[in-house]
């Protein structure tokens, strides 16, 4: 029996061995795809010059009408060619899909040189008062798509948990908010807690929601049949670096919307 359970061991730690190997030679492979992907912003510094920092008193900003008519119809298209988005379902709290950062640096670049375009950046640090910097490759939610597609997906009141040494912002672009035939905008919408009261956010597609995860309560309403929502979701940090109870806190966090593998990350 000791044999036995020594010989499990040993096999769980071989495959763990394996996984965290060939997840270090995907790692690597993502970052110099990326560093290629930076190199072409494709116009969207001069697309973002325009724009003028809201006030973050209230630790939320919001922008409507954030891209260019033409540019943000490119950037949709783009997100829906991305299908087959992980499924997620905590009870009570939340029930939707996700598509992680890593699949949308392999399959549309383009997105993946918005967020870390510099205009962008520049932006998101004058409206919060503080230098950001985009969030590293191995967190999945620094840059994912959010996707509402069935009766029932939402998510519930909740803080978006800091694991950074500095400041961690949200930023939200929905790209479709389609209701049924007899509405226009989903039931899926953004609602924060601002003041102690519950306030409903403008979210049509192409308002750029900003807001300070930890300090603002907030939550998405449920959908119901024949709606959709998709959002754009990124993450900015003053600071990157994160101690060893925070990467392992922010992988287990993971877990809930990408599954197990996000251990790995």
């Amino acid at each position: 029996m000791i044999i036995e359970s020594a010989t499990a061991v040993a096999a769980m730690g071989g495959i763990a061995g394996v996984v965290a190997v060939y997840r270090a030679r995907h790692y690597r492979q993502l970052a110099a795809t990326l560093g290629r992907v930076k190199s072409d912003m494709r116009g969207w510094t001069r697309d973002l010059l325009p724009h003028q920092p809201r006030s973050f008193e209230k630790s939320i900003a919001v922008i409507p009408g954030f891209l260019p008519e033409a540019r943000f119809e490119e950037l949709r298209r783009d997100v829906e060619t991305l299908a087959g988005a992980e499924r997620s379902y905590v009870p009570i709290h939340k029930k939707g899909g996700t598509v992680a950062y890593e699949t949308i640096i392999e399959r549309v670049p383009a997105l993946a040189a918005f967020y870390h375009s510099e205009a962008l950046r520049r932006l998101v640090s004058r409206t919060v008062g503080v230098e950001v910097v985009p969030t590293p490759l191995h967190d999945q939610s620094s840059l994912s798509i959010l996707v509402y597609d069935r009766p029932g997906d939402h998510i519930g009141w909740h803080y978006d948990h800091n694991f950074y040494r500095g400041r961690h912002f949200t930023v939200l672009l929905p790209v479709v908010n389609a209701g049924s035939a007899e509405r226009g905008m989903s039931h899926a919408r953004l609602w924060a807690t601002i003041d102690g009261i519950e306030t409903k956010i403008d979210a049509e597609p192409n308002t750029l929601v900003l807001f300070e995860g930890a300090r603002v309560l907030h939550k998405v309403s449920p959908l119901i049949a024949g709606e959709r929502r998709v959002v754009v979701s990124m993450t900015y940090c003053a600071d990157p670096h994160a101690s060893r109870v925070q990467a392992v806190a922010r992988r287990v966090k993971d877990t809930a919307f990408f599954g197990i593998r996000a251990l790995w990350t």
